[in-house]
C-alpha cells in the first residue's frame, strides 16, 4: 500500500470520530510545540510567515478554546505526574531577528498568546551575522552567472541563467555547508565571497538584522519569554568539545545577564538527528536545563519529559503550518489519530 493511500485511510477514520472528544482521549498526555522563523516584510523584500494568516490562526485557536501556554509551563506540566496537558499549545520562534520582534511578537500579544523566542546571543551582541545569511548576501550580489568554490575537499562550480537557478545554487551551497565541520564551513563561505568578488560587511544589513537586548526586556515585560540558541549558531555536532560546551554555557550566561526571567530550555541550531548527542546532553544536564527542543516533527509527550535524558533534551516541534485547516488537524488531535492509524495499518 502507498503512503498516500494510508494517509487517506487515516483521515477517513479521523473524520468519522467526534472531533471534540479527541483531545481528551488522544492528547491527554501530549502537547503541541510550534516552531516559527522569519516574518514576511515587503518593505525589506523579506519572505516568511504571513502576518495576516498568523492572526487568523491565533483567532481560530482562541475561538475553539485551545489552551495557549508558555513553553516552560508546557514542559513543566508534561514532566509532572500530577499535571494534565490535554493538547495545550506552546509557540516558539528561532534565531532572534528584528522582524520577529517588530512583526511577530505584536501579533502574539494581540491574542494574549505566550511565545518563546530562542536567541543567538552573539548575533544580538553584534559580534556576527548568520552564516546562511552571508551566503544569501553573496549570491544575491554576484554579477557573474557562475562561481567556482571549494566546499570542504570538493571543488564545485555553480552556474545559473536566471534568478530561480541562482537561488537554487544558493540553496545547494547552503545545504552542503551544513554537513561541514564548523571551521571548514566558515572557510568555504569566505572562499565563496572572495571568488564572487563580493565584500561582506562586518555587520548585517537591515534585512538580516537582530532584535536588540532592549527589545528582549521590553517584550518580557509584556509576557513574552526568551531562551538560548547558542552564541554563534553552529551545528553543534560539527564542533570541537570545547566549542560545543561554550556555545551552550555562554549563551545561557549571556541571556541570564540581559533578560529578567530567561526560559531554561535550550534550542539546538538546525535541530535534526545527528546535530546533537550525548555530549550536549551532559552539558545541558550540568547547566540545569529543564529540556531542549529540536526541529523534527511530533507531539511533545509526558513520557519523554519523565523519561531518560535523551528524551527530555529532544522535545519535537511542528513547523508552523501557515493555514487554519492544517492547524486544526494538529490542534484537534486528528494528526495524532492519523499517526496511530498508520502505525496499525
Amino acid at each position: 500500500m502507498s503512503a498516500r493511500f494510508l494517509k487517506r485511510v487515516a483521515l477517513s477514520a479521523a473524520a468519522a470520530i467526534d472531533v471534540p472528544a479527541i483531545p481528551r482521549r488522544l492528547l491527554r498526555d501530549r502537547g503541541l510545540v510550534f516552531m516559527l522563523h522569519r516574518f514576511r516584510n515587503p518593505d525589506l523584500g523579506l519572505p516568511g510567515h504571513d502576518p495576516e494568516e498568523l492572526r487568523r490562526s491565533l483567532g481560530f485557536l482562541r475561538r475553539r478554546g485551545s489552551e495557549l501556554v508558555s513553553l516552560e509551563e508546557l514542559l513543566r506540566r508534561l514532566a509532572s505526574p500530577t499535571s494534565g496537558v490535554h493538547g495545550a499549545i506552546a509557540f516558539t520562534i528561532d534565531d532572534g531577528y528584528a522582524d520577529q520582534a517588530s512583526i511577530g511578537l505584536p501579533i502574539f500579544a494581540e491574542f494574549d498568546c505566550p511565545v518563546t523566542t530562542f536567541v543567538t546571543t552573539g548575533f544580538l551582541d553584534g559580534a556576527l551575522w548568520f552564516w546562511w545569511d552571508r551566503i544569501a548576501y553573496v549570491f544575491s550580489r554576484i554579477s557573474a552567472t557562475s562561481v567556482r568554490v571549494r566546499v570542504g575537499s570538493q571543488p564545485l562550480e555553480f552556474r545559473w541563467s536566471c534568478t530561480v537557478e541562482r537561488d537554487r545554487a544558493c540553496h545547494d551551497f547552503t545545504q552542503r555547508c551544513k554537513a561541514l565541520e564548523e571551521t571548514t564551513k566558515l572557510r568555504a563561505i569566505d572562499s565563496l565571497a572572495a571568488e564572487a568578488g563580493v565584500e561582506v560587511p562586518t555587520h548585517p544589513p537591515a534585512e538580516y538584522a537582530p532584535v536588540s537586548w532592549d527589545d528582549v526586556r521590553s517584550w518580557e515585560a509584556r509576557g513574552m519569554s526568551f531562551g538560548p540558541h547558542t552564541v554563534t549558531h553552529p551545528v553543534l555536532s560539527r564542533t570541537e568539545n570545547r566549542q560545543s560546551e561554550h556555545e551552550i554555557d555562554e549563551s545561557w550566561r549571556r541571556l541570564r545577564a540581559e533578560a529578567r526571567a530567561p526560559t531554561p530550555v535550550f534550542c539546538y541550531p538546525n535541530g535534526q538527528p545527528g546535530d546533537f548527542g550525548e555530549r550536549e546532553f551532559r552539558t545541558l544536564t550540568r547547566a540545569g536545563f529543564l529540556g531542549a527542543v529540536v526541529g523534527t516533527a511530533g507531539y511533545a509527550s509526558a513520557a519523554a519529559l519523565r523519561g531518560d535524558t535523551a528524551s527530555r533534551f529532544a522535545v519535537p516541534r511542528y513547523s508552523w503550518p501557515g493555514d487554519v485547516p492544517t492547524l486544526a488537524q494538529y490542534a484537534s488531535g486528528l494528526e495524532r489519530l492519523k499517526q496511530l492509524v498508520l502505525r496499525r495499518v
